[in-house]
């Protein structure tokens, strides 16, 4: 069985970064602040028990609603996203990305950067490469699929790019970090017409992190540097962050805002920081959806999905799709049961691809969604 990616220092970061409880917060660098380190790794989840956490809820169908997945070619330990006919894989070496297609090409990462995000969304692939030694700016490289050109954003841009940070695609707009004087901030590039904007930013020794990019908008979440800290999840409204109604406060983690309100996760206890409750509100309050694992919501085509960890012994691994009214249904379930990962899914605009660790066989495959 292949290892995923879970090195003990990324979790220990999450940690560190994020926690609401009395653990010191990050301390400001003379180049860009710790916080802007992102939670880039999905913790990894817990042992079964014989007992579930907690009880499906009430809005969540019992009968897999299994999507039509196709094995993704290669090795699964490449990191796959697929968007129809194109697809962008990224190797552990991270030195190259490998983009597929009608006109294919391989973007390699500067000497002294290594790629550390691919983005697909169905009209643009970008390719996010960051130094080594975390003394320069990202360098993000987007491909416009229709014509093939290529352009970079980086340290030199209208707006330009930080060291290290969150990066979010969707809808033709790619959403960075940036910085003002010392204040930490989100940049927006509209990749149609080539012109970025800054949005909103938050104080020094202050972060944002989890930039989600749905129809409805752009959510995120921001952290402080209290003791203990407080991690609060928002709406982006041009260049102010509006923080979600009925989100509990200080324990949020990710968000996804829909055209009536949002669905999000918190993490009830943070000495189990791999473990969330996910919640929706179609405009009449908050609804719980169970339990799912931190760090796995993703917007794609008309909802949101999410991956829950085996609950039992006898559990597979599930991914969950939840529409905007909160009504939820399995979609995949990882083979064997008991020990098992899905990877967080990742989004090609109407294509959705997801890596599964079982000890009965791991796969990566892909499948069109609604």
């Amino acid at each position: 069985m292949h290892t995923p990616r879970w090195p003990a220092l990324a979790l220990a970061t999450v940690l560190a970064l994020t926690s609401c409880s009395g653990d010191p917060e990050p301390t400001e660098p003379s180049t860009a602040p710790t916080e802007t380190v992102e939670p880039t790794e999905t913790p990894e989840p817990s042992e079964t028990t014989d007992e579930p956490t907690e009880e499906p809820s009430a809005t969540e169908s019992q009968q897999p609603a299994l999507l039509d997945w196709q094995q993704v070619p290669g090795p699964v330990a490449d990191q796959v996203t697929v968007s129809g006919e194109w697809s962008l894989a990224l190797p552990e070496s991270g030195d190259a990305a490998t983009l597929d297609g009608p006109e294919p090409r391989t973007i390699r990462a500067p000497a002294g950067f290594r790629i550390t995000d691919t983005l697909l969304d169905g009209e643009y692939a970008v390719v996010v490469a960051e130094h080594e030694q975390a003394t320069r700016p990202n360098r993000a490289t987007v491909v416009e699929l229709s014509t093939g050109e290529q352009s970079v954003i980086d340290g030199r841009s209208e707006v330009p790019t930080t060291v290290g940070g969150t990066w979010a695609l969707g809808s033709g707009l790619l959403v960075h970090a940036t910085m003002q004087g010392r204040d930490y901030c989100l940049a927006v590039a509209d990749l149609v017409t080539g012109r970025s904007r800054p949005g909103p930013c938050v104080p020094p020794r202050h972060g944002v992190s989890n930039v989600t990019v749905s129809p409805a908008g752009l959510a995120a979440m921001t952290f402080d540097d209290g003791r203990p800290s407080c991690r609060t999840l928002n709406r982006v409204e041009g260049t102010a962050f509006e923080p979600l109604a009925g989100v509990e406060e200080c324990r949020g983690w990710e968000a996804a805002v829909t055209e009536t309100a949002a669905v999000w996760g918190v993490v009830p206890q943070e000495r189990r920081i791999e473990a969330s409750e996910f919640y929706a509100d179609s405009g009449s309050g908050p609804v719980e959806l169970g339990p799912g694992t931190t760090g796995t919501l993703t917007w794609c085509g008309d909802a949101a999905y999410v991956v829950r960890d085996p609950q039992r012994d006898s559990d597979p691994a599930r991914l969950l799709r939840i529409d905007p009214t909160g009504s939820t249904e399995v979609v995949y379930e990882s083979a064997g049961t008991g020990r098992a990962f899905l990877s967080a899914p990742r989004c090609g605009g109407t294509d959705l691809t997801l890596t599964a660790f079982t000890a009965a066989g791991d796969e990566q495959v892909t499948a069109t969604v609604r």
